[in-house]
């Protein structure tokens, strides 16, 4: 059914809800797993344009990527992990488009209305743009 899934992760709580559901689906599937991680700061989303240095920020989003692609491999899951810089919701159909997934899976916060105009839509964007399922979450 599913051969690769695209897991959209924060580095935050919210993160244990997706990864505990997807890593069940993949093991039913056998399917792939694609980490995202996207770094949404002013030196990520300035970094290539302006030739900037990592910041802190990413590298600590970097080294949660690689423990977290790490832990899920001793698991015996395929695993990839990926730092994107930029727009969350620009950035996750993107990679998902590049990496030919089937499935994204991401965690929401569960907004309303007014919390999505001031907090952004990532979870909405993303699931009105792309053309494979989208596999949403309520963060526990």
């Amino acid at each position: 059914m599913y051969k690769r899934i695209l897991v959209a992760v924060e580095n935050s709580a919210a993160d244990r809800t997706i990864v505990a559901h997807v890593t069940k689906l993949a093991t039913l599937t056998g399917a792939e797993l694609i980490l995202v991680h996207v770094a949404d700061g002013w030196v990520a989303r300035h970094f290539d344009d302006l030739k900037l240095r990592e910041s802190e920020e990413m590298k600590t989003d970097r080294a949660y990527l690689e423990q977290l692609r790490a832990e899920l491999a001793g698991q015996g899951f395929k695993v990839e992990a990926r730092l994107a810089m930029g727009d969350p919701a620009t950035e996750i159909i993107k990679a998902a488009a590049d990496q030919q997934v089937d499935l994204i899976a991401m965690s929401t916060h569960g907004h309303r209305f007014i919390s999505d105009l001031l907090y952004g839509a990532t979870a909405d964007r993303v699931r009105h743009l792309v053309k494979v399922p989208v596999l949403l979450l309520k963060a526990q």
